[in-house]
């Protein structure tokens, strides 16, 4: 790859590159765009793909079921509030409504 070649992709993806760095992306970049063209060519093939991309393409969902009777655990949180009014946590007031 081109030293202009390099710096052109640097100003597409809005990366200052200094000269050190262009001689080390120039390597790296080889290197990468030799591993696409093994991709691409296995793609090429009509090769099947793999077991894992066959399978089924659906999420599993459990059904929504109350797994504990209401209330069962406001005692236990009420009694971690450090500061509480009634069944409410009482915290600072950090908001004022405009007069």
């Amino acid at each position: 790859m081109t030293t202009e070649e390099i710096l052109h992709l640097g100003r597409l993806s809005r990366i200052a590159l200094t000269e050190t760095e262009v001689t080390a992306f120039g390597s790296s970049l080889e290197a990468i765009l030799a591993y696409v063209s093994v991709v691409s060519t296995v793609a090429k093939d009509g090769a099947a793909p793999s077991a894992p991309l066959m399978g089924a393409r659906f999420n599993v969902l459990r059904p929504d079921e109350v797994t504990h009777s209401p209330a069962s655990y406001t005692d236990v949180l009420l009694a971690a509030m450090p500061k509480r009014d009634g069944q409410f946590l009482s915290v600072k007031k950090i908001l004022t409504q405009p007069e």
